[in-house]
């Protein structure tokens, strides 16, 4: 039968601005790719990301130049090959899932899950600020188990203490996202490691991973934007020792679920991590998270709406999505 392609651009405005190394936004902007077959229908999101040179526009017309493809019955292996790693593939990806699993009338868990999926406790993010501002951040939040704390300037060493001191109860992640440099990393490695930092995310600029395997790591560090498939892993291995595995990066699930295997036969730890999207983009990443040693799957919590039905979110956890959502 013969598949239809729809896709949306969609804005979902902030709860508050967001703030990282690279700049501020105060909504999210995604794409929606819902594709039918009869009277079914399956749906993915993604979300363009400027660092990796792509824009709402761009992202569409990749996802729309696959139509015919679609209507012809592509499926999630014949896309790795048709489409590049990033946002189109993801949106597409995501909804060739959620339609199979609609016409099959098989839960997503069932296929995609060792187990029958648990609530998973996910970071709740802190926005980059001046340290007293960041302070006050963590203490509203002081409440959650895991935070992830975004910083990224020449000096962020207060900002460290005043977060840690804020929030003693909890897990920190620090996501630097490329905003350190080979000069002031030792610093913030030790200063993290006073704190009792839990992981560090991506703290020098991609290109620049090299000089992580000649300082020591008292703190474990996490590979971000080094990191987008499993062809990435072999170069990164004795540099880091975890990966943040998000689908926009790898290109869909089927993608993100081979670079999680690989990174587990590599002894890399697991992290699951997001772009600002709503909960449609979240759900699928909360099933592949479900044996994560990291979960950052809070994208929509940043939301001041979301869609209904949404993921629940209620002390630190992040529920398995309800088919009405995804799966």
């Amino acid at each position: 039968m013969k598949r239809d392609l729809f896709v949306e651009a969609e804005r979902f405005p902030l709860a508050r601005a967001f703030t990282i190394s690279r700049g501020t936004k105060t909504e999210a902007q995604v794409l929606t790719c819902t594709i039918s077959e009869g009277s079914h229908r399956g749906r993915g999101e993604c979300v363009p990301y400027a660092r990796y040179g792509e824009t709402m526009e761009s992202v569409r017309e990749s996802i729309e130049a696959m139509r015919g493809p679609i209507s012809a019955g592509i499926t999630r292996t014949e896309l790795l090959d048709a489409l590049a790693p990033g946002a189109a593939r993801n949106a597409i990806d995501c909804a060739l899932w959620d339609l199979d699993f609609k016409l099959r009338g098989v839960p997503a868990h069932e296929e995609l899950c060792s187990a029958p999926p648990r609530p998973l406790v996910t970071a709740v993010t802190i926005s980059l600020g001046e340290p007293e501002e960041m302070a006050g951040q963590a203490r509203e939040q002081s409440g959650h188990r895991l935070l992830k704390v975004k910083v990224g300037s020449a000096d962020d060493t207060a900002r460290i203490r005043a977060v840690a001191g804020a929030a003693p109860d909890s897990r920190i992640i620090l996501d630097a996202n490329e905003g350190w440099t080979e000069e002031n990393l030792r610093e913030h490695l030790s200063v993290a490691a006073e704190c009792g930092i839990a992981l560090i995310e991506q703290p020098l600029p991609q290109g620049k991973d090299a000089v992580l395997a000649s300082i020591p790591h008292p703190v474990p560090i996490c590979a971000d934007e080094s990191v987008h498939i499993a062809e990435d892993l072999p170069g990164l291995v004795g540099l880091y020792d975890a990966v943040n595995i998000k689908l926009d990066k790898a290109g869909g699930l089927t993608a993100a679920l081979q670079l999680r295997d690989r990174a587990k036969e590599l002894g890399l730890g697991i992290m699951i991590g997001c772009m600002v999207g709503s909960s449609l983009a979240m759900a699928p990443a909360v099933l592949l998270a479900q044996e994560a040693d990291f979960v950052d799957l809070d994208g929509a919590l940043l939301l001041a709406r979301d869609r209904e039905p949404g993921l629940v979110y209620s002390d630190s956890l992040v529920r398995p999505p309800r088919s009405a959502l995804w799966g």
